[in-house]
């Protein structure tokens, strides 16, 4: 039996630490390990509230910026028990939560400023976890996005944790465009800061724009012994320079990454769906449980400068209780660059799909919260144009809904590391539409189980996007058998852990498969 530690930013294991798709997959994989009798212990932070229900295990002593901190790991009882996975957070009253899904802080004017602070004592707190035993003795240790990486950090170059040099360290990276760059120098939160006492290896550690700086992100890819892209299109992206807005490549870190794989480091394997134990959605309740997250967001303090918009999205969803459109596009997303930057630059694109959606009695909903402007930009349109509706909130209920309920799931990401909700869609038998990048050129074949555009400059990309948006319900008009064929196509794709896993147990994990 090998034994493994996950440390991760989510886990969507347990109750309210998740934010995006790294939460799915820190929840999937351990529960995939386990069933091939391996051992798994998660550790997350607490974000100072979910230790309170937690079951004590032991306090955490150890250095940093020159005095001694103490931090506490604690148990937690996960949404299901799996046997031989256990979930744990770790506590220190510097590691607090964020206005993004309770987790992470949005930071404009200094980036990464908290999240670095958080991040650090959390990483330095699991290395001390480690040094104990407090996860046993330990085979693997599989580390998620920047927010890990300092305890590569530490395990390489703080003297006093040299014993955790005997495991592998894997790394995968979920987001290449957030890296958590912070000074080496001068700031509270630097690195020197933290750990006064480390000689710092600058050209090992720093980024390659910003050379007063560290880069967290670029410090998983060059110090751990195998560096996991969720994907294997966009495995191929990130060792290529970007091109904004027209390619979004390594981001800088291409070097780096290009160097990983030389050294055989490098591997993009399909993160995976999950096909049992889902929650199942009841068919015809896409309106009600719109109405009621509506009411249940109008009484939220939070939102109260929503009101008026609330009100008027609700004024707009209740035509249809009784007078079902006759096609949906949907799409379920956080409001950001990487999700809707062609919506945004090319808004007379969006109203031409908004248009020809008219043309055949269709409406557009979508449900996401996130960047402001973004925010602003799609309540504006949603004043403006009768068949959008635009759900500014976030609601698991009306997502399923809007699952199984809609016709053509919209998907215009600028990149995609992999995608979970095109995946999504599908399991319910929606086909996508979707811009061929990273991990969704891996998982939607244009007419066979959904459609996609591309291009190689942003005039080409924008236009094939309006042009395969006509085409998709062209066929949905003209060609029913077609459509049912994608449909159908679309429902029978299966992306599973149980594949994934064998690729993990070969490439990243270097353990014989069970």
């Amino acid at each position: 039996m090998s034994n493994f530690l996950f440390v991760s930013a989510e886990n969507d294991a347990i109750p309210d630490c998740k934010a995006g798709g790294m939460g799915d997959v820190v929840r999937d994989v351990p529960r995939e390990i386990s069933k091939r009798g391996d051992k798994v212990h998660v550790v997350v932070p607490s974000y100072s509230r979910l230790h309170k229900n937690g079951i004590f295990k032991t306090k955490l002593e150890f250095s940093l910026r020159g005095v001694p901190y103490t931090a506490e790991l604690y148990e937690v009882i996960p949404k299901k028990v799996y046997k031989d996975i256990t979930h744990y957070v770790i506590h220190h009253p510097e590691i607090i939560e964020g206005g993004i899904a309770h987790i992470y802080h949005d930071d404009p004017t200094e980036p990464f400023y908290n999240d670095f602070i958080k991040f650090i004592i959390f990483c330095a707190a699991t290395a001390e976890a480690m040094k104990i035993g407090a996860f046993g003795d330990l085979d693997v240790v599989h580390m998620h996005d920047w927010h890990a990486a300092p305890l590569l950090f530490i395990k390489r170059y703080h003297p006093q944790y040299q014993d955790l040099k005997k495991m592998r360290y894997v790394y995968s990276i979920h987001n290449l465009a957030i890296q958590g760059i912070r000074p080496f120098y001068n700031n509270y939160a630097s690195i020197h800061n933290f750990f006064p006492e480390i000689q710092l290896d600058h050209r090992a550690l720093m980024d390659h724009r910003y050379q007063d700086c560290i880069n967290l992100m670029a410090v998983g890819i060059r110090l751990a012994d195998a560096v996991h892209t969720v994907s294997p299109s966009y495995k191929e992206d990130v060792m290529l320079p970007s091109r904004r807005p027209e390619f979004i490549g390594g981001e800088s870190l291409e070097s780096d990454l290009q160097k990983a794989n030389n050294e055989g480091r490098l591997f993009g394997i399909l993160n995976a769906s999950n096909y049992d134990n889902i929650r199942v959605a009841e068919k015809g309740l896409l309106y009600r449980n719109t109405v009621k997250a509506l009411f249940r967001w109008l009484q939220d303090t939070s939102k109260k400068y929503k009101a008026d918009f609330l009100a008027h999205t609700g004024e707009k969803i209740m035509q249809y209780v009784g007078n079902r459109p006759k096609f949906i596009v949907s799409s379920v997303a956080r409001l950001t660059e990487q999700k809707f930057y062609f919506l945004m630059r090319s808004p007379e694109a969006f109203e031409k799909m908004l248009a020809r959606l008219e043309k055949i009695e269709g409406i557009f909903m979508l449900l996401g919260t996130g960047d402001p402007d973004y925010e602003d930009f799609f309540r504006e349109m949603s004043y403006k144009h009768k068949n959008f509706v635009f759900t500014n909130g976030q609601s698991e209920d009306l997502i399923d809904s809007m699952y199984l309920e809609t016709d053509l799931y919209f998907m215009p990401s600028l990149f995609e590391p992999c995608g979970i909700s095109q995946m999504l869609a599908m399991r319910n038998g929606n086909p996508c539409l979707v811009h061929h990048t990273g991990g969704l050129k891996d998982t939607v074949e244009h007419m066979k189980t959904g459609f996609a555009f591309e291009g190689e400059t942003y005039d080409e990309q924008i236009n094939n996007m309006v042009k395969r948006f006509d085409e998709a319900l062209t066929v949905w008009e003209k060609d029913k058998p077609l459509w049912k064929k994608i449909q159908a196509n679309a429902k029978k794709a299966r992306f599973t852990w149980d594949k994934s896993l064998d690729e993990y147990y070969k490439s990243l994990y270097m353990l014989q498969s069970v």
